[in-house]
């Protein structure tokens, strides 16, 4: 009998080992970069592993403030005994009372797409953690309200994967911006640039520009 191979370990971006690793071959290879990576901080995360719930939490606090969002998603658990209903029970909910939690008809098409998906069984969540990120992003792109950086906060928060670059958030490029004391917002093309030396810690780089953008607007009002 043939010995089977042995799985490879899986690094996750919740590894400290990974984590100081990659800070130091960041602060090696942009020195820039080196300059506003504080070499103490370390973005403990646990991962989210209820993937279905963080994408319906997604899709309900897009283009919201956090409070609201985080009422509108209170209301909506509420509907379901104070959790985040199955894809069946969604779809067998009529329409007028997930609105009643505040959920807006574009948002409730975006999550009837996604239980009908899961349903059918054309889309499974679970397989997602062994795909590579280009796959992760097109399967889940082809739900309704679904797009790239939705995917690629999946990517971070939900499987921990370590070398994601979300080109088109606001508070990465804000933060780049300060970082590296440009006159503008960078563009996709100019983060591209930037990121051939952070590969393969482009996550790191992420969680630090957003832990940076908020110790300079924290020092910016003081």
């Amino acid at each position: 009998m043939m010995n089977s191979m042995p799985k490879t370990k899986v690094i996750k971006l919740t590894d400290k080992k990974y984590w100081e690793e990659g800070v130091k071959f960041l602060r090696k290879n942009d020195p820039k970069l080196a300059r506003v990576m504080s070499k103490d901080y370390y973005r403990k995360m646990k991962l989210d592993t209820d993937y279905y719930g963080a994408i319906i939490e997604s899709i309900i606090f897009q283009q919201l403030a956090g409070k609201a969002a985080e009422a509108i998603l209170k209301r909506f658990k509420g509907l379901y005994k104070g959790r985040i209903p199955k894809p069946e029970e969604f779809l067998s909910t009529a329409e007028h009372v997930v609105r009643s939690a505040g959920i807006s008809p574009q948002k409730y098409s975006y999550i009837s797409d996604l239980c009908k998906r899961l349903d059918s069984g054309i889309l499974e969540l679970e397989s997602l953690r062994n795909e590579p990120d280009d796959k992760v992003v097109e399967k889940l792109s082809k739900v309704r309200g679904i797009g790239r950086w939705t995917a690629e906060m999946f990517l971070i928060f939900s499987l921990g994967r370590t070398d994601v670059m979300p080109v088109d958030d606001l508070g990465v490029r804000k933060g780049i911006q300060k970082a590296y004391n440009l006159r503008n917002l960078p563009d996709k093309k100019k983060i591209f640039a930037l990121s051939k030396k952070w590969h393969p810690y482009c996550s790191i780089v992420t969680l630090y520009m957003w832990n940076y953008l908020d110790m300079v607007t924290v020092g910016d009002a003081n």
